[in-house]
């Protein structure tokens, strides 16, 4: 995963930013997705010594809560 550590690092700041966009707080979206806060911490942070992965039915949720397309974390524009 460390090669890819840029782009988990945009990853998480995409789903922080249509988490945002959508009203959410963190507990609130990782009560609807159904994760931890400190999961969800870690995932929008990704700036840590250790990469946060994530998995792709988590992924899938987090656009379902927030009525995106899953492509939109993906994108290399926001």
């Amino acid at each position: 995963m460390e090669e890819y550590r840029e782009r988990y690092r945009m990853l998480g700041l995409r789903i922080a930013f249509y988490r945002k966009k959508a009203g959410l707080t963190q507990e609130q979206f990782a009560d609807l997705v159904g994760c931890s806060m400190g999961f969800l911490s870690r995932i929008e942070a990704n700036n840590g010594k250790k990469v946060s992965g994530i998995s792709l039915p988590m992924l899938f949720r987090m656009a379902d809560v927030l009525d995106i397309s899953v492509c939109c974390f993906l994108e290399d524009s926001i």
